[in-house]
C-alpha cells in the first residue's frame, strides 16, 4: 500500500512537471491593531446590537411623544367638491297643500371649498398622557444607558481575559527559556562527566513539557483575541495586539455606605426603574381626567355656490364641551396601572438592595483580591529563590536536577497564582465600576491606564 502510494504521488508529480502552475502573490501580512481598553469599549459600543436597539426604543418613544402631543395642537384640514344631483322632497316632507309640486327636483350642481379647524382648549386625559410620554423617553435613555453600561463591563472582561491569556504566554515563554538553559547546563555537565545521561534526558522531558504548554497558552491567547474581535464588531480575522498588559495597581478602599448613595443617583437601571414609575403615576392622572369634561372650539371656513364664478363664503364657529358619563374601560385601565404601579415599587426596592449587595460583594472581592496579590508576589520571590539555589546546586555538582526541575515546576505554579490574583482584583475593580454606575469612566478610570 505504501509503495502505490509513493507511485501515485510520484507519477501526479512527473504529469504535473512540464505544467505552469500560476503561483499566487502572497498578501502582504496586516499591521496589528493597537488596542487599549478604552479603543476596546469605543468600538464595542458602536457595533453592539443591544446598543442599538436601545437607541431605536428611544427614537420609537420620540415618535409616541409625538402622537400624544398632537392631540394638544391645532388640527387644520380642506376639502372641496363639487355636486351635481336631484332631490326627492317628498322624502324630506315637503309638500304644500294646493299646491302641486314635482316629487323630483333637479338636477342642479352646487360647489364648495372649505377649510375645517379644530382646537383642544380644555383636555387634561390629553395633557397628562403627552406628559407621561415624556417620562417615558426618559426612562428608554435610561436604559440605553443601561445597556451601554452592560456591553462596556462586557468588554472589559474580554480585553481582561485576553490580559490574562497574554501573561500566561508570556510566562510560558520564560519557562521554556529556563528549560533551554538547563538543558544545555546538563547536556555541558554530561560532556564534562559530573552528569548523568538521566540529567539529560530529565532536561528534555522538563523542555518538552514547557514547549507544550506554550503551545496551550499561545492558542488560547489568539481563541482570546477571535473572541475580542468578534465582539467589538471587528473582522476576526483582524491582527490585534493589547496596548495595556495584564499589571497591577491598588485602589484604595471606599467606605460602602457613601457608595450606596452614590450609586444609586447615578445607576441607569436604577434611575430607569424610578422613571417609569413616574410614568406609570402621569398615566394615573390621565386615566382620572378622562371623567373631566372637556372643551373644543372647531370651526370652517369657505366658499359655496351654484357654480365657481358665483360662489359665496361662508363659515361656522362653535364651542364644545364633552362629558363622559359611564366609562366602564377607565375602571380597567386604573386597575390596570395600580398593579404596574405595585409591581415597579416592588422592583425599585429589590434593584436598591441589589444596587448595595453589588457594592459590598465588590469591595470584598477587591480587598480578597488585593491580599492574594500580595501573597502570590512572596510566593513567586520564593519560587525564583529555590530555582536560583537548585540551579547552583546542580551546577556545582552537589545534586541532580531533580531539584531545578521541581524547582521550575513550583515557579510556573507562582506564576499562575499571581495571574489569577492580579485577573482576579481586576475583575472585581470592573465590577465595583458596574455596580458604581457610569461604568464607561469608572471602568477605564480603575482598570485602564494610570
Amino acid at each position: 500500500m505504501k509503495y502505490r502510494t509513493r507511485t501515485a504521488v510520484f507519477l501526479l508529480s512527473a504529469g504535473l512537471a512540464g505544467t505552469s502552475i500560476p503561483i499566487m502573490p502572497a498578501r502582504a501580512q496586516q499591521a496589528p491593531v493597537r488596542l487599549t481598553l478604552e479603543d476596546a469599549i469605543h468600538r464595542a459600543l458602536e457595533a453592539n446590537l443591544s446598543v442599538l436597539e436601545a437607541q431605536t426604543r428611544v427614537e420609537e418613544d420620540q415618535g409616541t411623544k409625538t402622537r400624544t402631543q398632537a392631540a394638544l395642537l391645532p388640527r387644520v384640514s380642506a376639502q372641496t367638491y363639487a355636486n351635481y344631483q336631484n332631490r326627492d322632497l317628498r322624502a324630506f316632507g315637503i309638500s304644500v297643500p294646493g299646491l302641486p309640486l314635482p316629487n323630483v327636483v333637479g338636477p342642479f350642481s352646487n360647489y364648495d371649498f372649505r377649510i375645517y379647524a379644530q382646537q383642544n382648549v380644555l383636555d387634561l386625559a390629553s395633557y397628562r398622557s403627552w406628559k407621561a410620554s415624556q417620562r417615558a423617553i426618559d426612562a428608554d435613555k435610561l436604559s440605553e444607558q443601561d445597556a451601554r453600561d452592560m456591553i462596556v463591563r462586557v468588554a472589559a472582561s474580554l480585553y481582561l481575559t485576553a490580559q490574562s491569556a497574554a501573561a500566561r504566554t508570556q510566562a510560558a515563554q520564560s519557562r521554556v527559556t529556563d528549560s533551554v538553559t538547563l538543558l544545555k547546563l546538563a547536556q555541558d555537565r554530561h560532556d564534562a562527566g559530573t552528569a548523568t545521561g538521566v540529567d539529560v534526558l530529565r532536561a528534555q522531558v522538563q523542555l518538552a513539557n514547557d514547549r507544550q504548554s506554550l503551545l496551550e497558552a499561545d492558542n488560547q491567547y489568539k481563541q482570546s483575541l477571535l473572541e475580542l474581535a468578534r465582539n467589538l464588531g471587528m473582522n476576526p480575522g483582524t491582527p490585534l495586539e493589547l496596548a495595556e498588559p495584564l499589571r497591577y495597581q491598588s485602589l484604595d478602599q471606599p467606605v460602602p455606605d457613601v457608595l450606596v448613595t452614590a450609586a444609586l443617583t447615578s445607576r441607569a437601571d436604577y434611575q430607569s426603574l424610578i422613571s417609569l414609575r413616574t410614568t406609570i403615576i402621569e398615566q394615573q392622572r390621565a386615566n382620572r381626567a378622562r371623567f373631566y369634561p372637556k372643551v373644543s372650539i372647531n370651526g370652517n371656513i369657505g366658499e359655496l355656490g351654484r357654480s365657481i364664478g358665483g360662489v359665496d363664503t361662508t363659515g361656522l364657529i362653535q364651542g364644545q364641551i364633552d362629558f363622559t358619563i359611564f366609562d366602564r374601560d377607565r375602571e380597567g385601565e386604573a386597575q390596570q396601572l395600580a398593579a404596574r404601579l405595585r409591581r415597579i415599587d416592588d422592583q425599585v426596592e429589590d434593584l436598591r438592595r441589589g444596587v448595595d449587595e453589588d457594592i459590598r460583594a465588590s469591595l470584598l472581592n477587591l480587598d480578597s483580591a488585593a491580599q492574594q496579590v500580595q501573597v502570590a508576589v512572596e510566593g513567586q520571590e520564593l519560587a525564583k529563590r529555590e530555582l536560583q539555589e537548585a540551579q547552583d546546586r546542580f551546577q556545582a555538582g552537589t545534586a541532580n536536577n531533580v531539584e531545578v526541575v521541581t524547582a521550575q515546576d513550583e515557579l510556573a505554579r507562582a506564576e499562575e497564582n499571581y495571574i489569577l490574583a492580579v485577573s482576579s482584583h481586576v475583575d472585581a475593580k470592573c465590577a465595583l465600576a458596574r455596580a458604581l454606575g457610569d461604568t464607561e469612566k469608572n471602568i477605564v478610570k480603575f482598570a485602564g491606564n494610570p
